[in-house]
């Protein structure tokens, strides 16, 4: 990312969100997106909803991307959601939080503690637009954190984060941007801090055709890929900090379960997946 401004992916991810808001997907809404965005973006957004036709055949191509994102994103936020909701603790930490709106639109929350972790920038821009929002959440705290350069278990002490109460963890659309040993490091203050039965999502991507295609666009942006792992691998790294997963599932198998029409435009993204793990 860019100094000074928001993650464009975090962006990107955002505005998939407003776009799916109110579509017939079962078990996905999410009323906070089209608030969090920028306003360029946010008009743009209005006007697909109202069914403004593409302007050129540049925008007809990039409404076609766009769907696909869309349908990929509903499907890890409603997994992601369901594990949350099935969890149920007094602590939730949104690793890499961008425009998240979790804390605004889940009930379910209404009890716990939200920690959104993101760098100072990008929690800016946010912070600058939630105030058209009614907290959901029991309390939000936010936690900015650069992490080449500050601690995150510095930062989550200083925010009140309670290492003795569960938490649950939500790491998504991050540790593709990560290297291995920062991916470890994170790992293990997770682990220092999650007292059981804790709860860890993961959201990563295994190496595929289109992962490559898919790099080249985010390395366009300034936020390239930088890892990649498999199912086993994943269970046995997570198992060495403490944590047993209970499910990991590809986007497109998650989808179907959504929709057969959610999942043949999330086709094409078998290579990203969504580990839980429980602490053992």
């Amino acid at each position: 990312m860019k100094a000074g401004q928001a993650s464009t992916t975090a962006v990107g991810v955002c505005r998939a969100r407003a776009r799916a808001h109110g579509r017939s997907i079962p078990q996905f809404s999410d009323p906070t997106a089209l608030a969090l965005l920028p306003a360029d973006v946010r008009e743009k957004v209005e006007r697909e909803r109202a069914g403004a036709p593409a302007a050129s055949f540049s925008e007809r191509m990039q409404r076609r991307v766009l769907d696909a994102r869309t349908a990929m994103i509903v499907a890890r936020t409603v997994e992601i959601d369901n594990a949350i909701r099935a969890a149920v603790h007094p602590q939730l930490v949104i690793l890499g939080a961008g425009l998240d709106g979790r804390a605004w639109r889940m009930p379910e929350l209404r009890d716990a503690t939200v920690f959104e972790v993101d760098h100072p920038d990008t929690q800016r821009e946010k912070r600058a637009r939630i105030d058209s929002l009614t907290r959901a959440a029991g309390d939000v705290r936010f936690v900015p954190v650069d992490f080449t350069r500050d601690s995150l278990d510095a930062a989550l002490s200083a925010a009140g984060h309670d290492p003795a109460r569960p938490t649950t963890w939500a790491w998504e659309g991050v540790i593709m941007y990560l290297t291995q040993d920062a991916i470890d490091t994170t790992l293990s203050v997770i682990a220092r801090r999650s007292a059981r039965p804790s709860r860890l999502i993961v959201n990563y991507l295994t190496r595929a055709l289109m992962t490559r295609f898919v790099g080249l666009l985010v390395r366009r942006v300034g936020e390239p890929f930088r890892s990649f792992s498999t199912p086993d691998a994943m269970r046995a790294g997570l198992a060495s900090h403490g944590f047993a997963v209970a499910r990991d599932e590809n986007i497109v198998a998650i989808a179907h379960a959504l929709s057969p029409q959610l999942a043949h435009e999330a086709r094409f993204v078998k290579f990203m997946r969504i580990a839980t793990a429980d602490r053992a």
